[in-house]
């Protein structure tokens, strides 16, 4: 009789351990698995936006065709009149600083307790700002 107890205690425990095993193994399998899916969807959703650009792509080079037709056109047009003055490009360093007077204005109008202050602090530090980084811009390009 006491060989039968401690044979079936003996099973008892062995069956609990492999049961253990189990759960452990579908555990991390599970992570596994969620781990695989989360990286699945990642590059889903790169395809869309990869998707998403090249359509922009697209949709660009069809306008710049559609506006060299229209440029040929008008040169065509107005070869008989006199030409119109060409028009003057801002610098990246007058874009910047227009760009960044503009949201420091509007910036320091919002953070700060007095209004007027924070949009003329906010504005010339934004200005400064974008002026410098105007001039970066303009340095790389030459």
């Amino acid at each position: 009789m006491k060989y039968i107890y401690v044979m079936l205690a003996s099973l008892m425990i062995i069956s609990c351990k492999k049961a253990d095993k189990e759960g452990v193994m579908n555990d991390s399998q599970a992570a596994i698995d969620s781990v695989k899916q989360a990286s699945i969807d990642s590059i889903k959703m790169e395809m869309v936006k990869q998707k998403a650009i090249d359509s922009m792509k697209i949709e660009m080079a069809k306008q710049e065709a559609a506006s060299k037709e229209k440029e040929v056109v008008v040169v065509n047009q107005t070869t008989q009149a006199a030409p119109a003055p060409a028009r003057k490009k801002w610098s990246s360093t007058a874009k910047g600083a227009v760009i960044g007077a503009g949201v420091g204005a509007a910036t320091g109008a919002i953070i700060s307790k007095k209004k007027g202050e924070g949009a003329i602090i906010g504005g010339l530090a934004g200005a400064g700002v974008g002026a410098g980084t105007g001039a970066i811009i303009d340095s790389k390009k030459e």
